[in-house]
């Protein structure tokens, strides 16, 4: 992967390239992080015969996929601009989408291993039953932790984008370029409605997922109106 300052890069760039002795292109990355998922998916679900739930972990490996091409993208693309450097600190050196995957994460577990306030059966056993196999639940944390991960990268850069385009007012060149940052998180933010079909049996997923989306698309659709609003044929000091 391409030399990047620690401190300059989201922690999923920063464990990439930490790892000794491994040095792979941002694809191959990708490409083996694909791979290991969805063979898991499908090698557990012909195992324990749950191939029920198997298209639906092929659609949650999809997004975890796309969301971290989409990181990529997004990172990609404010790197080749003049960025102010209290953004580019506030966005890629807080470690906040850390904190905002964590906090996803954790109520997602929450959601799914504890009964429901009138003693619904919890989800996790609606799935996959009362003894759910082992290596199953491991692999669906760990898929679901990426996802989480990747939400809460979304949030963080469409909050700082926001604050950025408030704060701050670029020439034509730099502001198109973060729009089109800003629209890849948009565009990331709708691809996680792929999920609705699958949980549309937890209204309550649903609606957290609804409203989720919802409001990366305005929190990123007012952060590009501003950029344009704002737009200044001088280029602004990256302090």
């Amino acid at each position: 992967m391409a030399a990047t300052d620690f401190g300059e890069t989201w922690t999923y760039e920063s464990i990439i390239g930490a790892l000794p002795g491994i040095d792979v292109s941002n694809r191959l990355a990708l490409a083996i992080q694909v791979c290991v998922f969805e063979i898991g998916v499908l090698v557990l679900a012909w195992y324990y015969d749950l191939w029920g739930v198997a298209v639906a972990g092929t659609a949650v490996v999809a997004v975890a996929a796309i969301g971290s091409a989409e990181m990529l993208r997004v990172a990609g693309r404010i790197r080749t601009a003049r960025v102010p450097r209290a953004y580019r600190r506030l966005l890629f050196g807080s470690d906040i989408e850390v904190v905002l995957g964590v906090l996803a994460f954790v109520a997602l577990l929450t959601y799914l291993f504890v009964p429901g306030p009138w003693g619904q059966t919890p989800p996790i056993e609606t799935l996959f039953g009362e003894r759910p196999p082992v290596l199953v639940v491991y692999l669906v944390l760990l898929i679901l932790w990426d996802v989480c991960y990747r939400i809460g990268t979304g949030w963080w850069a469409a909050i700082t984008a926001l604050w950025r385009s408030y704060r701050y007012a670029f020439d034509p060149e730099t502001a198109r370029t973060f729009r089109l940052a800003d629209a890849e998180n948009l565009l990331f933010g709708l691809v996680q409605l792929l999920l609705v079909p699958f949980v549309l049996d937890f209204p309550v997923l649903v609606a957290v997922l609804l409203a989720h989306v919802g409001a990366i698309v305005v929190v990123s659709a007012l952060s590009i109106w501003l950029l344009s609003a704002r737009e200044t044929d001088r280029a602004i000091a990256t302090t």
